[in-house]
This record gives structure tokens, sequence and C-alpha cells, in this order.
């Protein structure tokens, strides 16, 4: 076993930062070099000469003694202790805690009843180590645990790539609970507790857990668990019953590890009315604890955090849910009404306020004028007041801004809401549509939709499907990620053969893929001739005619998108006003190219996109401004995030065929394909290490 600690001033002062810190599983050995103001090799030396250990082993020490302490003085949990002195990984903490005291930290309690007399392992601990029942050969352990560290330190990426393939994802559907209770008016109580639980789960970014919306449709479904769980995509199902009975709930509840098709832990609950909150927050550590999710110390605090204590506050809160679920305005306007009950009896209560936030988001969705945007800031604000550390008040101020359509001031709050809950679907969607259509930027957009469709996808009918799988496919194949886009462009086509954009976006995934201009020409022309009103395949097609230099064809199409755009009173797409301008040019219609080059022209002054040194640099081109056009060029081939189609379309316009006998000219195209496909590997690797892709 390891030599005690020398009772010295550096060592005291060391351990005592250590405990400070405790809970705080990145504090490690550069941290305590600077809260000792001391270089890390002078730390290393230090605690070598003083203690024998290794920094690291020395401060894992501190760790397991405060563990031991903690397991001897409280009711707590082996689990629990491990996220208090900073263990990530219940797993972990049990085999260092076994590899340092001979015995599992469930045992030390009777360890310390069985043997009084028992060595001291430091001052603050008792720790039975040298009784008959735990009598241990200390010189084994010393080899072994050398051989460990070794064997561990120069293969750990093996080890961690063997992990991660065999390692099974932490993915849950939360069943919705059976309502027991004689009284069919208490089921929005028991679907509240479950419901809180849920959200509870969802704070943990370890696990993927599936939406509430998703998990309702089994309510009444005949199914199995196993067959759920396959719809879901899920390693373990929650089900359970409850009941209110007077002041009381009764919950029954089991956790089943679908791969095993057996339930790995069940718990039978009785809790009064006033203690639901505690239920609540048990249930999900319980569960996680149960499949050694990963639990940060700020996660658990997130989950232990009660939205108000008072009990009637949460009664109406729960019934306003209930009522908000209704998707009707009279829904809505019943939900306004219970939770301003529930601010009455809880002045402070954040989520009820979020919540009628969100009812006024919705009682002005799709209104032109916009009768509710004052009420809704409003609340929001009362909601962030109280707490801004919890998602619904952080959503609650985003949607104000979308209903503003203040998108870029929306985005902050949506992303600090997914800090603290890596799983609010609702949250997921919003984003992924932000980033596709409002503020491009291909990389999130494709990483949101992933997620949504992890999280959400079982809560859509078939049509509703067919366009998150369009969805995916434009971010897939938007990222270059051409032949995963072709797979989901089937998918949406599967669920809904009428789509009308799913059959227009197939043609340029299968361009994508085979690189066949004319094959594509021919398909946009069907696509045309079924629907002559669609502005954008118009547009699509005249630009096809366009890159193969067909000028007349070009032209007949493009005015026959300018006469649509005429009609319908709208400027779809002002950035292709370019290439009517040179069609114009190159057909001899000076003065109409001038006012094209002119709207253009127009154009560049409010775009503040990624893509605006690109269009500069087309506009340069169409001046004849060589030089300047491949500065353009340079400066937009360090942008991040620009969409695939600029890679495979831009040698095809033909204003850069002035540009082919520029010195710089290949060098500066390989730079902007060079960015793409580096910029495409680095997101390919974080989708896969998010098990996205």
């Amino acid at each position: 076993m390891t030599a005690k600690h020398p009772p010295n001033s550096f060592v005291l002062e060391a351990k005592s930062l250590v405990l400070d810190h405790i809970s705080n599983e990145q504090f490690g050995v550069s941290e305590l070099a600077s809260k000792m103001n001391m270089s890390r090799s002078s730390l290393l030396r230090k605690i070598k000469k003083q203690t024998q250990l290794s920094a690291s082993q020395f401060i894992r020490e501190i760790r397991l003694q405060k563990a031991a302490t903690l397991l001897i003085e409280t009711e707590l949990t082996a689990s629990e202790i491990a996220f208090e002195v900073g263990f990530s990984n219940p797993s972990y903490f049990t085999k260092c805690y076994r590899e340092y005291y001979g015995y599992p930290p469930g045992e030390t309690k009777n360890m310390i009843a069985d043997n009084q007399n028992l060595d001291n392992k430091n001052e603050e601990v008792i720790a039975a180590t040298a009784s008959k029942k735990t009598k241990v050969n200390y010189y084994s352990i010393a080899i072994a645990t050398i051989a460990i560290i070794v064997v561990v330190y120069f293969f750990k990426d093996q080890f961690t790539s063997y992990e991660s393939e065999t390692t099974q994802e932490k993915s849950i559907a939360f069943l919705p609970f059976k309502n027991l209770s004689e009284d069919n008016s208490n089921l929005y109580f028991i679907n509240g507790v479950m419901e809180s639980s849920l959200v509870n789960l969802q704070r943990i970014k370890d696990l993927r857990v599936i939406s509430r919306t998703s998990t309702e449709k089994y309510r009444s479904n005949p199914k199995t668990v196993s067959e759920i769980a396959k719809e879901l995509q899920v390693n373990y199902v929650i089900e359970g019953s409850g009941q209110k009975i007077g002041d009381e709930v009764l919950l029954s509840i089991q956790l089943i590890d679908v791969n095993e098709d057996s339930p790995i832990w069940s718990e039978q609950y009785q809790y009064q009315l006033d203690n639901v909150f505690e239920l609540q927050n048990t249930i999900a550590k319980k569960i996680a604890f149960a499949i050694e999710a990963k639990v940060t110390p700020k996660e658990l605090a997130l989950i232990d955090k009660k939205a108000t204590e008072n009990i009637i506050a949460y009664d109406f809160y729960l019934k306003g849910l209930e009522n908000q679920d209704e998707k009707s305005e009279a829904g809505l306007k019943k939900a306004i009404s219970n939770f301003e009950k529930a601010i009455a009896q809880d002045p402070k209560y954040a989520n009820a306020y979020a919540q009628i936030a969100i009812c006024y988001y919705y009682l002005d969705l799709n209104k032109v004028d916009k009768e509710y945007l004052d009420k809704l800031n409003e609340y929001a604000d009362n909601a962030l007041l109280y707490d801004a550390t919890s998602e619904l008040p952080l959503i609650a101020k985003a949607l104000y801004y979308v209903n503003t359509h203040e998108f870029k001031l929306a985005i902050p709050y949506l992303e600090k809401a997914l800090e603290y809950n890596p799983n609010a679907s609702a949250v997921v969607l919003i984003l992924s549509d932000i980033y596709a259509r409002v503020v491009p930027d291909t990389h999130k957009y494709l990483t949101y939709a992933l997620k949504g469709i992890k999280l959400n996808i079982e809560a859509n009918d078939s049509i509703s499907k067919s366009f998150i799988y369009l969805n995916l496919s434009n971010a897939l194949v938007q990222n270059g990620f051409a032949k995963e886009a072709s797979q989901y462009i089937k998918e949406s086509l599967n669920y809904n053969p009428n789509n009308l954009y799913a059959p227009y976006l197939k043609n340029f995934i299968d361009y994508a893929n085979d690189k066949d201009l004319k094959s594509l020409t021919s398909k946009m022309l069907v696509a045309w001739k079924k629907d002559t009103t669609r502005a954008d395949i118009t547009q699509e097609l005249a630009k096809m005619y366009y890159f193969q230099e067909d000028y007349t064809n070009a032209l007949m199409y493009y005015e026959k998108y300018i006469a649509l755009l005429s009609t319908n009173k709208i400027d779809l797409y002002p950035a292709e006003n370019i290439k009517i301008a040179y069609t114009y040019k190159q057909m001899g219609y000076p003065e109409k190219a001038q006012q094209y080059f002119k709207k253009y022209k127009d154009y560049l002054e409010e775009d503040e996109s990624i893509y605006k040194e690109a269009s500069m640099a087309v506009r340069y081109l169409y001046e004849d401004k060589l030089d300047k056009a491949i500065e353009a060029y340079e400066k937009f081939s360090v942008q991040d995030g620009f969409q695939y189609w600029v890679v495979l379309f831009i040698e095809e316009d033909p204003l850069l065929k002035g540009l082919q006998n520029h010195p710089e000219y290949k060098k500066t195209i390989k730079k902007i394909e060079t960015q793409f496909w580096k910029k495409h590997q680095q997101l390919k690797g974080n989708l896969q290490e998010e098990n996205l892709l």
C-alpha cells in the first residue's frame, strides 16, 4: 500500500486546495500547480519527493479518502458520492476505490462495523485494510497497479477506440405512465410527474432522451416494448404506472434494457404530495446511475433544482400544461389562466411565466399582425428575472425574437437553452430551421437536423416525416454528404410521393453524385413541365442552360422566371440577377443587362452573408476586373460553412472563363475546394463523435 503523506505544510496546502475543488472533475495537476503558484514540473517534482506519488495519484487518493469519509458519515449512495468527489463515471470510481482500499465502496460501513481496530489511511478517514476478511497481498497489488498504469499509458488510444466501439449508447424512451387513479381527472398530475422526470433526464448530455411527443403515440399502443424500442432506436425503455390518492402519490417504475429484454432496475414509491419534487429528482438520478450515465456536478445541480416548492402552484402549472397540449386557441387561453393561478401562488415561478410567454407565441403564430408581442416579451423577461439557468425562460425569450424576425438575437438564447437541456427537441428543430434559412450555416444546419431526427422523428405523421427527411437530405448534400443525402431523399419520397419539393431536390442530389449537367437539365425540364408556375424550378432550369452557354434557352426561361416574380410580387433569388444580366449581355440587350447588373450591385450592398466575397468576385468578373476577382475569391477561400453547391458549380459559370488564364486562377479555385473538404472532414469527425452520423 502507498506510504502515508508526511504532515508538512506543502502537502497540507496542496491537500487543502484539492479538497476545496473536490467536486470539480476538471481540477487536475495543471489547476493545482496554478493555485499553488508553481510550474507544473516543479509541482510534479515536489509531490514526488514528499509523498513518493505522482501528482495525479496524489489528487486521486485525496478524492478516494474524502469518498470514504462520506460513505461512513452520510447516507449518500456510492454513485452520488462519486460525483461529489470529482469522478464523472461511477464505474471508474468503484474500480479505483476497490484498488485503493481492497473492497468496493458499498462494503465500507460493514468493514468499519466488523473491525474497529483498523489502520488509518490518513487523519480524516478510518478504512479497513488488515482484517482477515480483507487481508490482501499489498506487494501484488502494487505490481499489478504499476502494470495497469503502464498498459493504459502506452495503449490508451487502443483502449479508447475499443471502448467507443463496444459501449452501448445510452438512449432512452420514457413511455407514458399508466394512470391507475380511480378518478381520471388525476391523469394530468401523473403525466406531469412523468414529464418532470423526463425533463430531468434530458439535462444529462451523456443520454439521448426521446421527446415526449414521440413517445405519446404509444400511450394506448399494443406494441411490445421491444417493438417500440426498435421504432425509436433506443436501448433503454422506462415504463411505469401511478396514481394520486388524496395527499399521496404512488408510482411503480421499471427500466428495461431492450438488448437483454429484461428490467435492470425497478422501484415503487409512495410520497406525500409536498415531496413530489424530490420524487421527480430521485427518479431521474436513479435511472441515470442504473445505466452508468456520466452525470456532471452541474447536471446534478440542475436536476436537484426545484422550479417551485409550492404544491398548489405546481398543480395549477400541470393543469396548464394539459390545456396547452390541446393545441387550440381555447386550450392556450385556458392554459394561460392556469399558469397565472400558479404565479398567484408563487410569484417567482419562472417556468409558469415562461409557459405563458410560449402560449402567446402560439396565439400569434402565422399572423401578420402580432397581437400579443408585448405580452410575450413581458412574461419572457419575468421568467428570466427569476431563473436564467433553465431552458424554458431562455426558449420563451428566443420565441419573442423569432416572432419579431430578429433571428440572430434568438440564437444565443436557444443555444444557451441547450446547455441546460441538451435533449430539448423543440430547440434543436428551431435552430435547424434558422441555420437553414435565415442565418445560413451549413454545419450547424446539418448538426441540428441530425439531432432533431434522433430526438423527435416519431412525433410526426407521414407527410411531416417526408419534410423532415427532405430537410435532412438537403442539409447533408449542402455539406458534401451526397450518398447519405440520396438515402434520405428516398425516405422522404417513400413517406410522401406527392411531396412537391423532394423530386426537385433529388435531381440536384443525383447531380452531386454523378456530375452530369446535361442529365440534370433534362430532369429539371421534366419537373418544370409538371408545373410551369414554379418560380424556383423555372429559375433553376434557366441556370442549367446558362451554365452550358445556351443563352437562347437561358433567356427564355429567365424571362418566364421574371414574369412569375412580377405576377407574385416577390424577389426570390436576388443573387441570380448577375446571371440574368450576363445572359442579356450575351444576347445583345445591353440596357436590360445594365438594369439587372444594377439590381445585383444593390443586392451586394445589403449582403452580410458568408458568400459576400464570392458574390463580389462574380461582380468583378462581369466588370473584367480579374485581379480584384482573384482577391475576392482568396478572401472567400477561408470562409467556414459554405455549401457544396459552390464547389460543384463554381467552374461551370461562364463568367469564370475569362479568369482561367490568370496565373493565380487554379491555385485560388483549389483553395476553395480544399477549404470545403477540410471543413467537411472536421464536421464528419464531430458528427461521428456525437453518434449523429
